[in-house]
């Protein structure tokens, strides 16, 4: 039985079409800096590449 990637389960979420939401780096300290179009861009959640996504979604078999 395989179990679930404890680590890749709080950093992805699975969509209901089966694609991966990521956040987006750079977001958590240091804003003051940024400019507003970086924060802006940066505040929205992104999808994983496809060629990345694959062993990803093997490791969430039960799709958390």
């Amino acid at each position: 039985m395989q179990k679930t990637k404890k680590s890749i389960a709080k950093r992805f979420k699975l969509t209901a079409r089966g694609k991966l939401v990521r956040r987006t780096p750079g977001f958590r300290h240091l804003l003051a800096t940024k400019s507003s179009k970086q924060k802006r861009r940066a505040s929205r959640d992104k999808l994983v590449a496809e060629g990345h996504a694959a062993p990803l979604k093997r490791a969430l078999p039960f799709g958390l």
